[in-house]
């Protein structure tokens, strides 16, 4: 097998591993605010919309939103790969272009997932939106739950890992973004560890719910948290390690650098730095991405199955 289609398999699990990851993040955050909003009829809901385009970098325009708009761009859009549809998707493509490398039962999760999609748009639409956004959730803890127990400790595993790791990274770092702007349309706490799928964790850490800025605290440098920024960072330049990459590297520099920096944080002045850590660790990982591509993956030509670059 030569370079250019080792490098394609490359980019193939990196992609498979993220656009699954995006889909995971985007369910859950969704899931979060329709909870919010049937817990709390009178919260104005174009303000709760508005707040999940911008967690996810998407212009809501200048007319009012509601619920219904925001699933049909964010969750049930085929074409997009910033929603559940387009990025799940765009991973069947990508583990389709690499069955060499991923098991038959990753494929069939994904497979069987994708040809469900469709049935549960339709119900959803129907009943709400809860049932798809859970088989979804589920689907991906399968997805990842399977790379973890049918794939060998290869370079293909590491790959989906690395995918995974700096998708959760930069998902996180844009809820946390919206909450530090402190805009209109923010999130409050609980809705924001919610949305990562923190709730549980941090009560059982801290006793109780979170309802202050100890929650930044807690998705950004917690050790023990998997979906935790600074989980990811270690998790992403070990995979990097094991991959060969230098401490210098371009590619693992910046996850390294901001892996290190979060180790010594120190934690009664992380409300000051935020705003600054958030865009940096957003940057390094932007940084570190194209460096794993310009070294990984570089054939010339566009790749059929990846829908989008960023």
């Amino acid at each position: 097998m030569n370079d250019v289609i080792l490098s394609r398999i490359a980019e193939a699990l990196t992609w498979t591993g993220r656009y699954v990851e995006r889909a995971d993040a985007t369910g859950r955050i969704l899931d979060a605010y329709l909870h919010r909003l049937l817990e709390d009829p009178w919260r104005d809901e174009d303000v709760a919309c508005r707040s999940l385009y911008a967690i996810l970098g998407v212009d809501a325009g200048d007319t009012r939103v509601d619920m219904q708009q925001v699933l049909d761009q964010l969750a049930f859009d085929a074409r997009s790969t910033c929603s559940i549809e387009g990025a799940l998707g765009a991973a069947r493509l990508n583990a389709r272009s690499a069955r060499e490398a991923v098991s038959s039962e990753m494929w069939e999760c994904l497979n069987s997932t994708w040809h469900a999609l469709a049935d549960q748009r339709m119900a959803a639409r129907r009943t709400g939106p809860y049932a798809y956004l859970e088989l979804v959730r589920r689907r991906a803890a399968l997805f990842f739950g399977l790379a973890d127990s049918t794939m060998s400790r290869d370079d293909s595993w590491r790959f989906v890992v690395l995918g995974r790791s700096l998708e959760r990274v930069d998902m996180t770092v844009r809820l946390l973004s919206v909450r530090v702007l402190d805009a209109p349309h923010a999130p409050d706490w609980p809705t924001l560890l919610s949305a990562s799928g923190a709730d549980e964790a941090y009560a059982r850490v801290y006793g109780g719910f979170g309802d202050t800025a100890r929650v930044a605290e807690f998705l950004i440098m917690d050790r023990e948290f998997p979906r935790s920024v600074l989980h990811a960072l270690t998790t992403a330049e070990e995979c990097l390690a094991a991959l060969g990459r230098p401490r210098q590297d371009p590619a693992r520099r910046p996850i390294g650098r901001m892996r290190t920096r979060l180790e010594y944080q120190d934690s009664t002045a992380l409300e000051d730095v935020l705003p600054s850590l958030l865009g940096e660790l957003q940057t390094s990982c932007m940084a570190s991405a194209e460096a794993v591509a310009e070294k990984f993956f570089p054939y010339q030509g566009p790749v059929e199955w990846a829908q989008e670059g960023a």
